[in-house]
């Protein structure tokens, strides 16, 4: 089957028109090798010990590409949620959350269980950068930051045509692995709500969510919001009133006329 082609800052453009998102949306690529990872046009190397939540933010809220290797990283856990480390038994343990993040020793291996991570052995490292740069063409997903009421559209906008019922959990701790953890693992697109690393660390704010989706997912939720809002149904949702009479507005957002 041929690779599919994205115009990628038309596909941006489109999508700032339709959520007006304020926060870069951005690609992650996982590279077989470090050599190959360092052919990427401008990229930058960090010159410190950081997250990958750090990491991600630099393209995100800076607008850099960075490349990182498991040496760039902190520690097991960031390495082991992109397959830089491998998920062992000693990271299976949880040992070094036993008491600040969980009660018990079980509490925390189950934690652990629960997260979706990227098989190790594959690759050596990962690339972040500003989606509309094309400087990786294809990145293996997308990253879209976006409030409950922008993300809610977008969900719909997956939704429009060929509806699937999207089921997704919430790890607490480590909440990386429920955004590009499972998307790169999976393929699918993956919600989460950034966790405390994330926002202290990466420096998310309070109001946004996180939503990691394949370059094809997320040319058919634009396609798909660009339907809705033909039929009226856009951000930013207009509240309609909570005394009013809803039966006129009722009549135009769900029956055809």
């Amino acid at each position: 089957m041929p690779q599919q082609t994205f115009d990628y800052p038309a596909m941006i453009a489109e999508l700032n028109a339709l959520l007006r998102l304020k926060t870069t949306v951005i690609g992650m690529k996982l590279f077989a090798s470090a050599d190959a990872m360092a052919a990427i046009p401008k990229l930058r190397r960090p010159n410190a010990v950081h997250t990958t939540d750090q990491i991600v933010s630099m393209a995100a809220r800076l607008g850099w590409t960075v490349g990182i290797t498991a040496d760039d990283l902190v520690g097991a856990q960031c390495r082991a949620v992109i397959g830089l480390a491998p998920q062992d038994e000693t990271w299976l343990s949880g040992t070094p959350y036993v008491g600040v993040w969980h009660a018990t020793a079980e509490d925390a291996r189950a934690r652990q269980e629960a997260l979706c991570v990227v098989p190790h052995g594959r690759y050596e490292a990962l690339v972040v950068s500003p989606l509309a740069s094309g400087r990786l063409d294809p990145p293996d997903i997308c990253l879209v930051y976006a409030t409950p009421g922008q993300m809610i559209i977008l969900i719909n906008g997956l939704q429009y045509s060929g509806y699937k019922k999207f089921e997704w959990g919430v790890v607490g701790e480590t909440a990386c692995a429920d955004s590009w953890g499972r998307a790169l693992a999976t393929g699918e697109p993956s919600l989460s709500l950034p966790c405390y690393a994330e926002r202290r660390y990466g420096g998310v704010p309070d109001e946004e969510m996180l939503m990691a989706l394949s370059p094809a997912h997320l040319r058919k939720a634009i396609a798909g919001m660009t339907a809705l809002a033909g039929n009226g149904l856009r951000y930013p949702i207009a509240p309609y009133g909570i005394q009013s009479d809803v039966r006129a507005g009722m009549g135009v957002s769900y029956k055809k006329p």
